[in-house]
């Protein structure tokens, strides 16, 4: 069994409280015996998948399977060309060097909705909304990322995971993924 899930902002990708003011994913009704594949930290939002088949975590998650994962920064300023150019190169994160990447500015910006409780907003320094498309995820790893070019994460989504997308699933909400909703994640 696999299942899409849009876990929302303040939600921890496990089952038992872990002790912080956080909801976990015991709030939302899933079957019985599945759990997250891979995480995605409280402060993130977007596509999280569940399976009952302990396989598929490695599957996905291995840098050597390529699976890539696709995430929507909402970022102080607008980050320049080069900026982006360092990001997709790959940068020196704690002694490790993130692997290569793709990183673009979406144009147009998205329109999502507002997020509870709301990013912090700052008069006078505009944000825009870039994708980062990896197949890595360390911890933080997107947020480190955005900071070490000097454009911190305001807002993090992750809208793919393979071929299979967010869509308009709201916060909150899962799906059962079919065989073909399964062949869109691993093709």
């Amino acid at each position: 069994m696999l299942l899409a899930f849009h876990k929302p902002f303040g939600v921890v990708s496990q089952f038992t409280p872990d002790g912080s003011k956080h909801r976990t994913l015991a709030d939302f009704g899933f079957p019985k015996g599945v759990y997250p594949i891979g995480r995605l930290d409280a402060e993130s939002e977007g596509l999280l998948l569940l399976s009952d088949e302990p396989a598929l975590n490695s599957r996905l998650l291995l840098p050597s399977h390529a699976h890539e994962r696709e995430y929507w920064a909402q970022v102080e300023r607008v980050p320049s060309a080069e900026a982006l150019r360092q990001l997709a190169a790959g940068l020196v994160i704690g002694g490790r060097r993130t692997l290569p990447c793709e990183a673009w500015l979406l144009d147009p910006q998205p329109r999502i909705s507002p997020r509870d409780p709301p990013i912090r907003f700052r008069k006078n320094v505009p944000d825009t909304w870039i994708a980062l498309e990896l197949i890595e995820g360390k911890n933080h790893q997107v947020r480190r990322m955005t900071a070490a070019i000097g454009h911190p994460t305001l807002r993090l989504l992750r809208v793919r995971i393979g071929r299979l997308k967010l869509g308009a699933c709201a916060p909150g909400h899962w799906t059962l993924l079919d065989e073909a909703g399964r062949r869109m994640v691993f093709a």
